[in-house]
């Protein structure tokens, strides 16, 4: 009998690892697939040095080393092209010097207490014509207790870009954020890998061949070794020609003992099988092997023969390594499979009292067709249902007899059916479960930016944010464009589909960038700040960049900051303070911008845009963050835009009433008149995703995903606050028109998804109103409550202007 096509595979499903089910290699394909290297060789580059600055002629090799007293000035006539990690105390650039940070495979970490940039210095890592591709870190180190004097501006620990200074970091470019578009059950869904079944008409010795370095199936062919000689031979030939080092998973199904030769059993045997060699007819075996590798070999075998009653299988599995470090499960199970059922209950009325029993035969003439010869068990009851003992006395051929016991006497009246089993019947299952602790994720749009070792945030789609599940991209050569592959199950449900008409999809953000800004961090917290350490037990003095009124240039995009920002006033992980106009109104050419970025376990916000117009903040994720994240803070702030931004898991912080929670409005009294009563539910307990001090601002679909207590809160000022002080009439801000607001969606916040408020108190604590500054006064118009919808959507009534 000749070998199967090639579909014998066809049937099979692949989603995770490796070929697609249905496809057809021959064996030289396979033999060609299984030496391939896939591996990515980076392309060309066709960018000139005009747009790349690591490529401007004039440009000095610098690599100071590590020295922690080392306090760098890069000033006029200085252009210096950082070639490898450095380690220094502060670094300033000013006076036209500039610092650019070499492109190659090598990664560099730049650690130092703080980097100043200003009065026409330059700090460079790619551009918007030419993304920087390889991996750059900046380290920003140092305590707050060790008696460093702070800036007087900029504070501690921070990138500055003071007047004159210009900051250009541009990363890959990648997908920040997107929708799951199905949904993910907790412990996660078996839907990848490969499964191969097969029954009747596919008798013989079946053979997979297994890539071991992407659990792959390459090839799969059929030996009819029960119907023809010369399979055995072809069979030889076959397993000879597989390269070392590929798995084997080989099985019978049906028969394949009756026309096996010696030189079959023995090549098995040589794999490091220990019972081919005298396998029988009909026996169930399974074997996974590595080739070359004997020791490497699972198997299983055991005999059947006719009149066998029940189930018999041969089952094994192994566990593998692919190359990239993710495991993939062989498994494989040679069966013969007897299904069974119980037939109807029998009433039985006319009981013989003969020594010998109740004579099937007798019962299955009297209900023909209902009762099988040969029962594997019998029940009985009483007609009112209780239990009665049977037990089988004599058999001969298939003429069996039992008897019924009630309470040690022969029963009288009584109900009774038996357990029949079908025709048995081969079966062979053959499985590479590549979703070995990890899960695929099916997304709402290509995400073939994302790659192996990126780390993913889940949004919840639950009523608690807490929900929110990170996980880390594993390699998938075999998924679709807008599929990832990942490491771990899913704890809890995160919705990927509309319901009831409502979009319930989860977000799924992008955590990792190959651009790195973070705070080195301490064990545990110290008491930097009154009452820091009675609400975190970790510490919060991290990093912060700083953008003042008249520099340069600022773009940032493809950028990651973790450990940012500080439990202190002012210093966040990115901080436009009091820089004016910083879109064309103010001369910036192109216009300001920070976009693709991610902002995650940061101790003061995300985004604060304080004083600051015009500033387009695009594609920002802020995950986990302290305090309000995307934040305007003082009041005048006008016509900046933040368009497809994320927002999840915004917990609060102690900087400002409105960011605190019960405890802390309870505990930080020092900003209150002597004898203020907090009232946390009034004065404080407004932690937000999205905090608007005036109206005129652009919110572009933007998803707030999960806060202590609201998504969008829009609370305006009736007088400018803090420095901003001043800067426009009573009652401005309030008669502002809504910016636009458009296509945004909140859910998973604990109070509402959308507050519009009367306002934030802008005077003084005082014996009058012994509230501290900046107390919110309570007139709050929920527009919505715990919701996924879309703020915006078609036909949807949000507020005037929206």
């Amino acid at each position: 009998m000749p070998a199967d096509p090639p579909s014998l595979c066809s049937r099979e499903t692949s989603a995770s690892m490796g070929l697609a089910g249905g496809q057809s290699c021959s064996f030289a394909g396979m033999l060609t697939v299984s030496l391939l290297l896939f591996t990515v060789s980076p392309g060309a580059g066709t960018t000139g040095a005009a747009e790349c600055p690591d490529r401007s002629p004039g440009l000095q090799p610098w690599s100071p080393g590590h020295d922690r007293d080392h306090r760098v000035s890069i000033g006029q006539g200085s252009a210096l092209l950082l070639t490898s990690s450095a380690t220094v105390h502060s670094i300033h650039i000013s006076n036209g010097g500039k610092l650019v940070i070499k492109d190659h495979e090598e990664t560099i970490v730049l650690r130092a207490r703080h980097i100043l940039i200003d009065n026409g210095g330059e700090l460079h890592a790619g551009s918007a014509l030419c993304p920087f591709q390889g991996n750059f870190s900046i380290i920003l180190y140092g305590r707050a207790d060790e008696g460093m004097q702070p800036d007087p501006y900029f504070g501690l620990k921070y990138i500055g870009v003071g007047q004159g200074g210009t900051l250009e970091l541009h990363g890959q470019k990648k997908l920040s954020w997107t929708f799951l578009n199905k949904t993910l059950h907790p412990g996660g869904m078996q839907d990848g890998g490969y499964f191969f079944e097969r029954s009747w008409g596919h008798r013989g010795v079946i053979v997979h061949v297994i890539n071991p370095r992407s659990g792959a199936v390459i090839h799969c062919d059929r030996f009819d070794t029960y119907s023809l000689k010369k399979e055995s031979e072809r069979l030889v030939q076959y397993l000879n020609s597989v390269p070392n080092g590929m798995i084997l998973s080989v099985a019978v199904n049906d028969e394949g003992s009756r026309n096996l030769d010696d030189s079959a059993r023995k090549v098995m045997t040589k794999l490091g099988s220990k019972h081919f060699l005298h396998l029988g007819f009909r026996h169930p075996w399974s074997f996974v092997t590595v080739k070359g590798d004997p020791a490497a070999s699972v198997e299983d075998h055991t005999e059947y023969h006719a009149g066998h009653r029940g189930s018999v299988a041969a089952r094994v599995s192994r566990l593998f390594r692919s190359e990239h470090g993710e495991y993939f499960n062989v498994s494989s199970s040679s069966e013969w499979v007897q299904d069974v059922e119980w037939t109807e209950w029998i009433d039985h009325d006319r009981v013989s009292h003969t020594k010998g029993g109740e004579k099937i035969s007798d019962l299955r003439a009297a209900h023909p067709g209902k009762i099988c010869s040969r029962p594997l068990d019998i029940q009985a009851t009483t007609v009112d249902g209780a239990n009665l003992s049977t037990e089988v006395v004599y058999k001969r051929g298939q003429d069996y007899r039992f008897v019924c016991y009630a309470r040690g006497h022969a029963c009288q009246r009584y109900r009774v059916r038996f357990l029949c089993g079908r025709p048995a019947r081969p079966k062979l299952t053959v499985t590479v479960d590549t979703n070995v602790n990890s899960t695929v994720l099916t997304l709402e749009d290509n995400v073939q930016s994302w790659g192996p070792g990126d780390t993913l945030v889940v949004a919840s789609t639950d009523y608690s944010m807490y929900q929110a599940e990170e996980f880390r991209v594993l390699p998938c050569r075999a998924c679709a464009p807008n599929q990832v592959r990942v490491a771990g199950k899913p704890v809890y449900l995160h919705i990927g589909e509309e319901i009831d008409g409502v979009d319930m999809r989860a977000e799924v953000g992008l955590l990792t960038r190959n651009i790195v800004i973070m705070g080195a961090m301490e064990d545990a917290c110290y008491p930097y700040s009154n009452h820091i350490c009675d609400f975190f037990d970790f510490d919060t003095f991290g990093g912060h960049i700083k953008f003042a009124l008249g520099f340069k240039a600022a773009h940032l995009e493809g950028v990651e900051l973790k450990h940012m920002g500080q439990q202190l006033v002012g210093q966040y992980p990115i901080h436009f303070h009091l820089a004016g106009d910083v879109d064309e109104q103010g001369g910036y050419h192109p216009p300001t911008y920070v976009r693709d970025l991610s902002i995650h376990h940061t101790f003061s916000r995300c985004v604060t845009v304080h004083g600051s117009n015009g500033l387009l903040v695009k594609d920002v994720v802020g995950y986990n963050s302290l305090g309000h994240c995307f934040f305007t803070e003082d009041g005048p702030e006008e016509r900046n835009t933040f368009d497809h931004c994320l927002g999840l898991l915004v917990k609060s912080g102690t900087l400002l009433p409105s960011d605190r929670d019960s405890r802390m409005c309870k505990t930080i009294t020092e900003d209150s008149y002597p004898g203020y009563v907090p009232k946390p539910r009034q004065d404080c307990n407004g932690v937000s995703t999205f905090w608007m001090a005036n109206p005129n601002n652009n919110l572009v679909n933007c998803a707030a995903a999960g806060s202590e207590e609201t998504g969008f809160w829009f609370i305006f000022h009736h007088v400018p606050t803090g420095p901003s002080a001043g800067m426009y009439s009573p009652g401005y801000s309030e008669h502002r028109p809504l910016g636009r607001f458009l296509n945004n969606r909140a859910h998973s916040n604990y109070r509402a998804g959308m507050i519009i408020d009367n306002g934030v108190k802008t005077t003084e604590a005082s014996a009058k109103d012994k509230r501290p500054f900046l107390s919110i006064i309570s007139a709050r118009r929920r527009l919505l409550e715990w919701t996924s919808v879309s703020l915006g959507a078609p036909g949807s009534i949000l507020c005037p202007g929206g």
